[in-house]
């Protein structure tokens, strides 16, 4: 008998693509890596549930080898020779942060080992941290960041290594070399001395006024040429109209589209040798479309990384 493989059948990884946990076996253009981890979140938690729902809502765009058709480009994405497993989840233990970080740097280290591009569902963004420590082998990393707040917090209450402060742990890595950091808003996004730090550092700081007037193409004009870039979404870069189920939604975000078209450019841009998407709290999401938005969001990214990824080989 023909197996269908509807969308609510079977085991659910994500999109429902092969399930590689034997990490040594990976042979993919892109491995997709659950990280349920929320152990640095200072006031609403829960985005440790992120991974599992994502891949569950993600299972409902599942098009296998056909791939997905975009009537606005006529164009079909993530089909025919396109290689993409569901990596499981990075081996954390919520509550210990050492322990968990050390997980995580493994796990998307291995991937990168095997040639494989990371797709990271968080989590808190914490996680940030941990992922670009494993980037250390890479040579020069451009960061690019898409959020409402600035994350550059140092040690609020003693804790180095909460949500509020990856920006500024990777400032302090030697393999970081540019930052760009976009869709900043909102009172109480961070302290003005956090400004000014990052400002010093050399951070490119674009706020979600500016982006409106500088457009995607202007967004992309001040995000600077490099060989390799990271990745960071930040569920809350999104609107709160579409993005509610996150512990700090903020009015005046990014639509779908505007997202989106800024990061098909830096797909076509440069190579993106990982991503994350992280902040996504399933229990403040009772409608699902902040989960769907995040699906999509994965998707669309993936897409157009590996539509591009030939180009940026060399």
């Amino acid at each position: 008998m023909e197996k269908i493989n509807m969308p609510i059948t079977g085991i659910c990884s994500f999109a429902k693509y092969p399930i590689c946990t034997d990490w040594e076996e990976i042979d993919a253009d892109i491995a997709v890596l659950g990280v349920p981890y929320d152990t640095g979140v200072g006031f609403l938690s829960g985005c440790r549930f992120g991974p599992r729902r994502i891949r569950e809502v993600s299972t409902h765009y599942a098009r296998g080898n056909a791939g997905f058709y975009d009537p606005e480009r006529d164009e079909v994405f993530l089909g025919g020779d396109v290689k993409i497993v569901d990596a499981g989840d990075a081996d954390v233990i919520h509550g210990d942060i050492e322990q968990a970080f050390t997980a995580i740097e493994y796990a998307v280290a291995k991937i990168r080992e095997k040639g494989a591009i990371p797709a990271i569902m968080g989590g808190d963004h914490s996680i940030s941290i941990p992922v670009a420590r494993a980037l250390k082998d890479e040579g020069d990393i451009t960061v690019i960041q898409l959020d409402a707040h600035l994350d550059w917090s140092d040690a609020p209450g003693g804790q180095t290594l909460g949500n509020g402060s990856p920006m500024r742990r990777m400032s302090e890595m030697d393999h970081i070399k540019d930052m760009v950091q976009i869709g900043l808003r909102g009172l109480g996004s961070s302290r003005k001395e956090d400004f000014d730090a990052a400002k010093a550092y050399g951070s490119e700081l674009i706020s979600a006024r500016d982006s409106a007037k500088l457009g995607v193409e202007g967004i992309l004009n001040k995000i600077p040429k490099a060989d390799k870039y990271y990745v960071t979404i930040d569920i809350d870069c999104f609107d709160i109209s579409l993005a509610t189920g996150t512990g700090s939604p903020s009015p005046g975000g990014f639509s779908f589209d505007f997202l989106n078209d800024i990061l098909i450019g830096i797909a076509e841009k440069g190579n993106v040798v990982c991503f994350d998407l992280v902040e996504v709290a399933p229990q403040y999401d009772p409608t699902g479309a902040t989960t769907r938005v995040a699906a999509m969001t994965m998707l669309n990214f993936m897409g157009h990384i590996l539509k591009n990824k030939e180009k940026h080989a060399d």
